[in-house]
């Protein structure tokens, strides 16, 4: 009978991608993969290290591993494995931890799996993770997560990134197409690109040999796959001539997701981000110009050290103004080994949760207004398997969160469908099947 492995993902579309590779890594070596409740033989839990928050989520997902299977192996990968390797190995349970030039021999690692006194670690420096190692999620068939790109080269003051992932690598162009059309031929209708640091695409054994724009170009030729969705890019390297080129692709939707981190100029000094907010509200109109639908989504940090009550009352005008969709806020917590955290002017905790709470509200406000303006338009929705007390949901092209009675022949199909009103809990509503009109 073969071994069982489940899997826990934190954090990033990223992780996900690659627990999705270790995973077939597994099935190619005879385990059979199970849900994380079904008794595994072995647990793989994926890190994040963003924020203090995930580091904690990664001690109760031990916890709870060995109530469900107290015999497993636990084997902890990913940024907390790369950058707190010792940590990790004194949580009671755990068998052993990959930092990030190992995850991927994990199978090399895992022998006989049996359980030692210590947690035994294979953690190297980060500067030996110099290989770009593929990765794509599957068992959605909706869509795939597809990672083009790893590593940072920036040296933003309150990021672990770069010490967790190591410099800046990719695939290459050819290698993606290739995988892009295994995906393609596996069902999936929807590809979300995904890199730490994305729009720097490019660079191999430390010379930039491709750029992001030149990707993007290729992938737009993809025979089978409808949507590829980008998933973040700085503003600094979201150029015009790739806004021009989403604006009439076949396949790149209207959507981006564009971190800001603060609409401050002085915070964005202190946190060495690569533009002034200039460059921001220039990438917004220009999409906006080009794609007046386009949905628009911001990465925000509130409570960065430094930051008076004036910067954050000029980030929430900023944001206020501009035409944006939706805002993902992140509440700034101190990372070991970080130039921020040694900076002075520390907010108080409690004023940090106030002005992330104000930026949440902003963010729903965003979010209603985007999605009204949408109301009475005809658009096309990718429908998922997921049901909760019979509703489905899907996207449209432009991101919008549409939801309906469930049907299974509805699941993984373009359909579409009018957009008629905006439910209580916020996602928009189409009404009986009647408006669902074929193509």
């Amino acid at each position: 009978m073969n071994k069982k492995v489940a899997f826990y993902t934190l954090g990033c579309k990223l992780n996900y991608s690659e627990t999705s590779s270790i995973g077939r890594l597994f099935s190619n070596a005879g385990y059979d993969t199970v849900e994380f409740s079904n008794t595994p033989d072995v647990f793989v839990i994926n890190t994040c290290s963003v924020t203090e928050n995930a580091d904690k989520k990664c001690k109760k997902i031990v916890k709870e591993a060995l109530k469900i299977s107290p015999n497993a192996y636990v084997t902890i990968v990913g940024c907390y494995a790369q950058l707190k390797p010792q940590e990790i190995a004194e949580i009671p349970g755990v068998d052993m931890v990959l930092g990030a030039a190992e995850k991927f021999q994990i199978i090399d690692h895992i022998n006989d799996l049996t359980k030692k006194p210590k947690a035994v670690v294979y953690n190297q420096p980060v500067s030996e993770a110099n290989e770009f190692v593929p990765a794509y999620s599957f068992g959605d068939r909706t869509r795939t997560f597809l990672k083009v790109q790893d590593g940072c080269d920036y040296s933003c003051t309150f990021c672990t990134i770069p010490l967790a992932r190591g410099s800046s690598r990719s695939d290459t162009i050819e290698n993606v197409i290739k995988q892009a059309n295994q995906i393609a031929a596996s069902g999936v209708k929807e590809i979300v690109l995904t890199g730490v640091n994305l729009g720097d695409f490019g660079i191999r054994n430390g010379q930039r040999e491709d750029k992001f724009f030149d990707l993007v170009k290729a992938l737009d030729e993809v025979e089978g796959i409808d949507r590829i969705r980008i998933s973040s890019i700085e503003p600094n390297l979201l150029t015009d001539e790739i806004i021009a080129f989403v604006a009439v692709s076949k396949r790149f939707v209207p959507h981006f997701h564009i971190p800001l981190q603060s609409g401050s100029d002085k915070i964005l000094s202190l946190m060495r981000r690569r533009y002034k907010r200039d460059l921001y509200v220039n990438r917004v109109e220009k999409i906006k110009e080009l794609m007046p639908h386009c949905c628009i989504g911001v990465d925000v940090i509130v409570g960065f050290p430094g930051e008076t009550r004036e910067d954050f009352i000029d980030t929430y005008n900023f944001l206020n103004d501009l035409n944006v969709s939706y805002l993902h806020v992140f509440t700034y917590s101190e990372r070991e080994n970080t130039l921020a955290s040694e900076m002075k002017g520390v907010v108080p905790g409690s004023t940090r949760a106030d002005r992330s709470k104000m930026l949440h509200i902003l963010s729903d406000k965003k979010r209603r207004a985007f999605y009204e303006s949408q109301l009475g338009k005809t658009e096309e929705v990718l429908f998922e398997a997921e049901t909760k007390e019979g509703i489905m949901h899907g996207y449209t092209r432009n991101y919008v969160k549409v939801k309906t009675k469930y049907d299974p022949i509805l699941v993984n199909e373009l359909k579409k469908v009018l957009l008629t009103n905006i439910s209580p809990d916020g996602d928009v509503e189409i009404t009986e099947s009647e408006e669902i009109l074929v193509h």
